[in-house]
């Protein structure tokens, strides 16, 4: 068995490292904070309290086979994008590279939106990214830090691009059972899914040196989504506006531009065929739970 180390542990970490635990590895939990520390502890592993930003706390990080870097901007801008991404992950791999005992794998978890916009067509590992803003540019240049500065320093990097995650705590059912709802696709991965690609990708020891898109079986469109939520929910399908309505009302940000012109599908076909099987394959499943507390809640 392994000792795992999982740095920015939060939604998907915390996860993953149940599930680690629960096939018998050692894994350590890194956060900042004394509360996210805690949430670690209540899911079943160990924590450690580190700033990934200061040199010295990861000087101090526990030795380990494996590292995954899971951790997350907040959501802010490129430049605290690239503190956590690019400074802080170098800062990784050239103290754990350095260490007599190195780790054998770091597995990196980057986005989707390092492909930019494809205009509804598949995208899959082997596609050119084109990145459309200044933090997915520092996604871009996170993914070489992951393989090639890794490499470099006798670790194996393996990049894992997240699609849009969703599962507990992060189901989106209000907004598409309200709406209006915009046309566009959704690609969605299950926090489960994403977690147990992660750990799939390094307990079979898979995938050195490679990018895999972590997504599930369908990406759905948005209106056919929206209304199966509704009919599950004994609702009535939601208002629909085309991109070219949602842009004209004149009220959005350039982000938010960007984002309703953004459109493409992801392919999960090398995560299937290195023999990933998911738990929850569609939304169809993953939605379920979400589903179910509504309809409770509402009778």
């Amino acid at each position: 068995m392994a000792t795992v180390a999982i740095l920015g542990c939060g939604y998907i970490g915390i996860e993953l490292g149940r599930q680690l635990t629960d096939a018998g590895h050692e894994v350590v939990g890194v956060r900042r904070s004394d509360s996210g520390c805690q949430a670690i502890e209540d899911a079943g592993f160990s924590a450690h309290q580190a700033d990934l930003t200061d040199r010295d706390d990861i000087d101090a990080l526990p030795d380990a086979d494996w590292l995954v870097f899971a951790a997350s901007s907040g959501g802010r801008g490129a430049d605290a994008a690239r503190e956590i991404y690019v400074d802080a992950l170098s800062d990784v791999v050239e103290s754990y590279g350095t260490r007599a005992s190195s780790p054998d794998r770091l597995v990196y978890t980057s986005s989707t939106g390092v492909y930019g916009d494809h205009d509804g067509e598949w995208v899959d590992e082997e596609t050119p990214l084109d990145p459309t803003t200044d933090k997915t540019e520092v996604l871009a240049e996170a993914e070489r830090v992951a393989r090639e500065d890794a490499a470099a320093h006798g670790i194996d990097g393996t990049v894992a691009r997240f699609s849009g995650l969703y599962g507990p705590d992060r189901y989106r059912l209000e907004r598409y059972l309200e709406g209006p709802v915009t046309e566009g696709y959704l690609n969605m991965v299950h926090q489960a899914d994403a977690a147990g690609a992660v750990a799939y990708l390094l307990t079979e020891d898979l995938a050195r040196d490679e990018v895999v898109l972590v997504t599930d079986d369908e990406p759905a469109d948005k209106w056919d989504f929206a209304d199966w939520l509704a009919e599950q929910c004994g609702r009535d399908a939601p208002l629909k506006r085309t991109k070219a309505e949602r842009l004209a009302e004149g009220n959005l940000s350039d982000a938010g531009r960007r984002r309703v012109k953004t459109s493409k599908r992801c392919s999960n076909d090398y995560l299937r065929d290195l023999g990933y099987e998911f738990t929850y394959p569609t939304f169809r499943e993953g939605y379920r739970a979400a589903i179910d507390a509504y309809l409770a809640a509402d009778a």
